[in-house]
């Protein structure tokens, strides 16, 4: 056994430890705790911004994108706005001790079905430190505590608001050990928690690019929840409102084009592909987006370059975006399930009839009509922050927040009764 072997065993440990006192806290010894978290982010800041700029300069000798860069910066404005998050789960309604169901049995049997922690989670991000706070704060919301491993691009930063987040929980009472941050870029500390930790990890969130969740799905011993890229489409329909259709798509592409909720390629019905794509076409360009097209795209955009077969499954991650015309609702789906990646997909459209079918037929974890796919955000949603987008099927999909990390148990309340 190597050193990060055992060092990370011993993390595992100390993890499994610290979860019976995280479970059993009071709701409001949590609160007091993520509070006092961010008020430490908040009393911290020149230290974290120090750290950032660490990373920050390691980045650019590596020749890190500008794109990636924007992930990793953090600002004043930035490490407010973590803060904000914090103390925005620290209030969120707790969902420990909920009854999602009762009934009784005619044997008289009394049974109720109560939210409880997962445990212990594992999870690996990349190039964002504020995943950092975001993770540690949604981890004690729902009871569990955290093991994080941030890529090497993020390390002094989140080493910064790990420290923060620590004291706040300490100050509240819960143990040091309930957010742990792996201190290591050495890639052996993923293959440890891939292992499990002998059975101390019940379950791994990898948020990241496509390669690290395809590792962390093919070689994890325990459960994945997973979080794949965003290939994300925004669909103009024939009934789209032009005006409509440039602020959502404009919006969709260019507000942030790092976030995974960006749109990757827009899709527009050919019936109306004109009227609508010459103005969309003119406002991206304006905001200094490049686009790559089909061949009825770049006839109708002049200077726009054509698109090859695998831009329609390239997640960009920066200004530019693909753009087929499409027959109309049919083809825009039969793309959709082609290329995507389960993420968000937009439909613009004033037509209720269509908008109904595609929202209905779009096998996506998110599907918004008139609106833009940026608000794939575990706190546009209301959910007071988020892990990540799961595109998974099972147990949680969407934007993962308190309420979905956690399961379930069943209380049966008895009189006596005995089995015949």
């Amino acid at each position: 056994m190597t050193d990060i072997d055992t060092d990370m065993l011993a993390m595992g440990r100390r993890a499994r430890a610290a979860a019976a006192a995280v479970r059993t806290a009071p709701a409001d010894v949590r609160s007091r705790a993520l509070s006092a978290a961010a008020r430490s982010l908040r009393a911290r800041a020149d230290a974290i911004l120090e750290a950032n700029q660490i990373d920050l300069s390691r980045a650019r000798v590596s020749g890190m994108s500008e794109a990636l860069q924007d992930r990793l910066a953090l600002t004043p404005a930035r490490i407010a706005a973590m803060a904000d998050a914090v103390d925005e789960v620290a209030a969120f309604a707790d969902p420990l001790g909920v009854v999602t169901e009762r009934w009784t049995r005619p044997n008289g049997l009394a049974f109720q079905r109560v939210r409880t922690p997962l445990g212990v989670l594992a999870i690996i991000y990349e190039s964002r430190p504020n995943v950092t706070a975001d993770a540690a704060a949604l981890s004690i919301r729902s009871g569990n505590v955290a093991i994080l491993r941030c890529g090497s691009d993020c390390l002094d930063s989140s080493r910064a608001i790990h420290a923060a987040m620590v004291e706040g929980l300490v100050e509240a009472g819960l143990p040091v050990d309930a957010v742990q941050l792996v201190d290591t870029p050495d890639r052996a500390a993923v293959g440890a928690l891939l292992t499990g930790l002998e059975g101390n990890i019940d379950l791994l969130i990898p948020r990241g690019g496509k390669s690290l969740v395809a590792r962390v799905q093919t070689d994890a011993r325990v459960p994945v929840l997973g979080h794949l890229e965003g290939l994300n489409h925004t669909y103009l329909h024939a009934s789209a409102n032009p005006a409509m259709a440039v602020d959502v798509v404009v919006n969709a592409k260019m507000r942030r084009v790092s976030v995974c909720g960006a749109t990757e390629t827009l899709l527009v019905d050919r019936a109306a592909a004109e009227r609508l794509l010459v103005p969309v076409a003119a406002a991206l360009t304006a905001a200094g987006c490049a686009m790559r097209g089909d061949a009825e795209a770049m006839g109708l955009v002049p200077g726009m370059a054509a698109a090859e077969e695998a831009d329609w499954s390239t997640e960009y991650l920066a200004p530019m975006l693909s753009v087929r015309i499409v027959d109309g609702l049919d083809q825009a789906i039969e793309h959709i399930a082609t290329y995507g990646s389960g993420h968000t997909e937009a439909i613009v459209a004033e037509d209720a009839w269509a908008a109904a079918a595609f929202q209905q037929a779009v096998d996506s974890a998110i599907v918004l009509w008139n609106a833009s796919t940026q608000f794939a955000d575990g706190g546009e949603f209301g959910f007071g922050g988020e892990i990540g987008i799961s595109t998974s099927r099972l147990h949680a999909r969407g934007p993962v927040g308190a309420e979905q990390l956690t399961s379930f148990k069943y209380l049966v309340t008895g009189t006596g009764q005995t089995r015949p």
